[in-house]
């Protein structure tokens, strides 16, 4: 019979465990109610030891949300080849999965936790929001944004995260389905978009060229055509 012995962990590997499973009891439950104890219990570790590392549950909470706003932040990088609908479906699956596995503390990030009015968790959300930006301009492959570009582009990017958060609140609609309407509705926001201003309008153009007809692109115009009526039977042509 061999006895185990429990290797003793490095300050930052230690580190490394307590944002691990701090987060990991986050995604489950809203970090307000998650306790320096609980986090101690499931690290395997005494609440003085955790004190050691962290001098608080906020300076925790901000290290775990700082892993958890880099890897949101990946969710959007995506190989530029393809049509771009096929590329933002791919992106939003991405995102909905984080979404769906790190619900209550993405709620409570978003909607106000333990770290919600500090400066720094602030910053992280931003940080977030403009890597999703920064990688969309990138999709479509445009450097340096016209103003109505920027707003349809930025407009987009809040749209998924209030549909996140209003899903997670029952998830009463089918995650695909959410996640093809968003694609469908950054396409309706450029459309509306184009119809006001020439250089919106080339841009879009030049991304429509790129779409099959069986793309998510595709799909919407399908959708849309089939929503206006036909001419009544008898009506005058005009």
């Amino acid at each position: 019979m061999t006895t185990g012995v429990r290797r003793r962990m490095g300050v930052e590997e230690r580190r490394q465990q307590l944002i691990g499973v701090a987060l990991e009891l986050f995604s489950h439950r809203s970090p307000d109610d998650v306790s320096i104890d609980e986090i101690a219990a499931a690290a395997g570790i005494s609440r003085p030891l955790v004190y050691h590392y962290f001098p608080g549950k906020l300076s925790l909470y901000e290290a775990a949300l700082r892993r958890a706003a880099d890897e949101l932040a990946e969710r959007f990088v995506e190989p530029h080849d393809g049509p771009l609908g096929a590329r933002l479906l791919r992106v939003m699956g991405r995102y909905f999965a984080f979404v769906d596995e790190h619900g209550p503390g993405f709620s409570a990030l978003l909607r106000g936790g333990p770290a919600a009015g500090s400066s720094r968790a602030n910053a992280m959300i931003d940080e977030v929001r403009q890597a999703a930006y920064e990688q969309i301009l990138l999709h479509i492959g445009v450097e340096e944004p016209p103003a109505r570009l920027e707003l349809v582009v930025r407009s987009w990017v809040s749209l998924a995260e209030s549909t996140a958060l209003l899903w997670l609140d029952g998830r009463r609609i089918p995650r695909a389905e959410l996640e093809l309407q968003l694609v469908h509705d950054f396409a309706a926001l450029a459309a509306v978009s184009a119809a006001y201003d020439a250089e919106m309008a080339g841009i879009l153009v030049r991304i429509l060229a790129g779409e099959p007809a069986d793309g998510p692109f595709g799909e919407l115009v399908g959708r849309l055509a089939a929503l206006v009526p036909g001419p009544r039977e008898g009506a005058p042509a005009m």
